[in-house]
C-alpha cells in the first residue's frame, strides 16, 4: 500500500479533506491528516475542528507517495503560504510523484507553474489561476502526476481518481460500487 498525507490549513473545506481520507482508509491506504498549524486539532472554514494525525514537523516526507491539497478559504491561501509545505509540493511534482488538489487548491498547482501543458480543473472562478493549464469542467482530472478536481460536489470522484492511481480502475470501480456511488 502506498502512504498518502492530506494537509489541513485553518479554514480548509472539510467533506473535500475527510471525504479522501475516507475511501483511502476503506481501500486500505495509509492516509495522514496533516496540521500545517502547529496545533494538534485544525478548524474547516465552516467551524468543524478536527484532531489530526500529525503536525508537519513530524512528517517524513521521504516515506510518503502522494500529497493532498484540499481546497476552502482561507484554507487554500494558508497552504500556500506554508513555505515548508510548498517545498515539498514543488519536490514531489518534480520527482514525479503524485500530487492532488482539489476546489481552490488547485491554483497553488497553477501558481508554482506544475499545471503547464496539462489537463485540470478547479473550483469555478479559480480557472485563471491554472496557469498552461487545459481547463476541463470535469469532476476530476488526471494527468500524469497530478490530479485535480472541482470542489466539495466532486469530492468523491476526485476520492476515487486517487484511489484509482493507487490500485487501479477496478479497485476504484469496486469501491464507488461499495460506498453506493454512480461513476
Amino acid at each position: 500500500m502506498s502512504k498518502t498525507a492530506i494537509f489541513f490549513g485553518t479554514g480548509y473545506e472539510e467533506i473535500e479533506a475527510l471525504t479522501v481520507v475516507d475511501i483511502l482508509r476503506r481501500a486500505g491506504e495509509e492516509i495522514e491528516m496533516v496540521s500545517i498549524t502547529g496545533e494538534r486539532c485544525v478548524t474547516s472554514s465552516h467551524g468543524v475542528t478536527v484532531e489530526m494525525d500529525r503536525q508537519l514537523a513530524e512528517v517524513d516526507f521521504n516515506s510518503l507517495d502522494v500529497l493532498v491539497l484540499p481546497g476552502g478559504m482561507p484554507g487554500t491561501k494558508n497552504l500556500e503560504a506554508c513555505e515548508a509545505l510548498m517545498e515539498q509540493v514543488d519536490a514531489f511534482v518534480k520527482a514525479g510523484k503524485l500530487v492532488a488538489a482539489i476546489c481552490a487548491a488547485p491554483s497553488i498547482l497553477g501558481h508554482h507553474g506544475h499545471l503547464q501543458g496539462k489537463k485540470a480543473c478547479s473550483s469555478p472562478g479559480f480557472e485563471d489561476q491554472l496557469a498552461g493549464a487545459e481547463v476541463l469542467k470535469e469532476p476530476a482530472v488526471t494527468d500524469g502526476n497530478i490530479i485535480t478536481s472541482r470542489g466539495m460536489g466532486a469530492a468523491i470522484p476526485f476520492g476515487l481518481a486517487i484511489l484509482e492511481k493507487l490500485q487501479g480502475k477496478e479497485a476504484a470501480e469496486a469501491m464507488a460500487e461499495k460506498i453506493v456511488f454512480q461513476l
